[in-house]
C-alpha cells in the first residue's frame, strides 16, 4: 500500500511541476503581443488551458518512461 501512495505522490508532484514549467515557457514566449487588448483575458485562459494540457502530456511521458525503466529489471 505504501508503494501506491508513493506513486500517487510522485504523479501529483510531476503533474504540477511540468504544468508550471510549461506555463512559464509559454509565458516567456510573449505571445500576448500578438493578441488584441480586448482579448487578453481570453488569451490568458487559453494559455492556462494549453499549458495544463501540454504539461500533463509531458508529465505522463516522463512517468511512463520511469515506469518502463523500472520494469526493465523483469527482462533479466
Amino acid at each position: 500500500m505504501r508503494q501506491i501512495g508513493l506513486n500517487a505522490l510522485l504523479t501529483i508532484i510531476s503533474n504540477f511541476t511540468f504544468i508550471l514549467i510549461t506555463f512559464k515557457i509559454l509565458r516567456d514566449l510573449r505571445l500576448d503581443y500578438y493578441v488584441n487588448k480586448e482579448r487578453q483575458r481570453t488569451f490568458r485562459l487559453f494559455l492556462i488551458l494549453v499549458s495544463t494540457a501540454l504539461g500533463f502530456l509531458v508529465s505522463q511521458f516522463f512517468l511512463n518512461f520511469i515506469d518502463s525503466v523500472r520494469n526493465l529489471g523483469y527482462l533479466l
